[in-house]
């Protein structure tokens, strides 16, 4: 029997220093500890700071006349919803804030309660606030990180400027900012078919969505052939926008009192009044417009009179310097802080479109004097603001030469994507 179990025995032992050889046994531990080692554990995924694998999420759009204190009495919260929104500081969350059409989600815990925990309500695409419904209503406010993200686009206007922005899938407000920067140069009441634009800018980005325009850095705008440029520049501490000579885009006027909007009649000797009948000069240009839309002081200076009449309505006079005196007619209402002798300065509201006095509809009627004689505003040309300092010149030439050369030399497709640099 020995004979026969002493080989078994002596087979078992061996195995087991075999084991403990080859494999050994005593460093299992060791093992597991190296292998935790190479184990990463998986990131939660988070909304709004908040890990959303631990909630299930109701999206909804905030109704007209809802309130967000009606929306918690929905839910069966606990505790004094009522007291919480009466004692929360404006400036923590202004109820005034809920709009209709804005999303709130609703965080409800993953047990058998489902008891809601969060309240999130995005007030804009960066800003939001988190409500806390647990433990005791908390509100707290975050702001999402906006991405600048560089771009280059241009287009060619067939239409008009808003069409050509649509058609290339740009950002309207591109074309806002395109008028603020070239309102002195380029009549954007007048463009021509042909027109064209170039444009090195920010575009403005939250969770890969576009929320708006940044910085414009460089553009030039094609007009009737001719072509201007713009080139972003600080100085004194400010930025703004000079042409290739150092030359300030900004001029003592503005060219129009209005945006996009189109002439309806131009400075005249000779015209049939719509309202009157008769032939009478015209010592202005009408811009028609919708009733409401903001009009603006063409540059600084004082107002010398204002008030209403039957022929101009409700009108406003500035005079500029010794030379330049301008008149705005028809307005529905004036502009806020207004009176005789008040200073406005260039683009400040003074007025909003209206048909008062003699008009057969909204419209802005501008007049324009020079050393108190009528003047036609379209022909009027304005000397430009402070060019570039001495000083400056040469810093500003290194970076015009270098904005310059990349406008010029970028080459787009058709949708105005850039495929190369020469």
């Amino acid at each position: 029997m020995i004979k026969k179990v002493l080989p078994i025995a002596i087979l078992t032992v061996a195995s087991v220093f075999a084991v403990d050889y080859f494999i050994g046994v005593t460093d299992f531990t060791k093992i597991k500890v190296i292998k935790s080692e190479f184990v990463e554990e998986a990131k939660p995924l988070l909304e709004y700071g908040i890990s959303v694998d631990s909630f299930y999420i109701q999206e909804n759009f905030i109704k007209s006349g809802q309130t967000l204190g009606k929306i918690l009495f929905s839910l069966n919260v606990p505790g004094n919803i009522a007291q919480f929104f009466q004692n929360l500081s404006p400036n923590v969350f202004d109820v005034r804030k809920v709009k209709s059409g804005a999303r709130y989600k609703i965080f409800y815990t993953k047990d058998t309660l489902q008891t809601p925990a969060y309240l999130v309500y995005e007030f804009s695409p960066t800003e939001y606030y988190v409500f806390n419904l647990l433990d005791s209503f908390t509100v707290s406010t975050y702001k999402k990180e906006i991405v600048p993200v560089r771009k280059v686009a241009e287009a060619t206007i067939e239409q008009s400027l808003w069409v050509a922005m649509k058609e290339k899938g740009l950002n309207p407000v591109l074309a806002l900012d395109l008028s603020d920067i070239f309102a002195w140069s380029v009549d954007f009441f007048g463009l021509f078919k042909g027109d064209r634009f170039r444009v090195v800018y920010d575009e403005l980005h939250v969770d890969s969505t576009s929320v708006g325009i940044g910085t414009i850095y460089s553009a030039w705008f094609e007009h009737r052939g001719e072509r201007f440029y713009a080139f972003r520049f600080c100085q004194d501490s400010v930025y703004s926008y000079f042409d290739e000579k150092g030359n300030s885009l900004r001029k003592s006027f503005l060219k129009a009192p209005l945006r996009f909007s189109r002439i309806s009649s131009r400075f005249s000797g000779r015209r049939l009044h719509p309202v009157l009948k008769i032939y009478r000069p015209h010592t202005g240009v009408d811009y028609a417009a919708p009733a409401g839309t903001p009009v603006m002081a063409l540059g600084d200076g004082v107002i010398i009179d204002m008030g209403y009449n039957h022929a101009a309505g409700n009108y406003v006079k500035i005079r500029h310097n010794s030379v330049y005196t301008t008149g705005y007619n028809h307005f529905s209402r004036f502009g806020k802080g207004l009176a005789k002798g008040v200073r406005v300065k260039q683009g400040d509201i003074i007025g909003y479109v209206g048909s008062t006095g003699y008009a057969t509809g909204p419209h802005l009627d501008l007049r324009f004097w020079m050393n108190g004689h009528p003047v036609d505003p379209l022909k009027v040309k304005a000397p430009s603001v402070e060019p570039i300092k001495p000083e400056n010149i040469d810093a500003f030439k290194e970076l015009a030469s270098k904005y310059k050369n990349e406008l010029d030399n970028l080459q787009f497709t058709s949708g105005g994507a850039v495929i190369s640099q020469k």
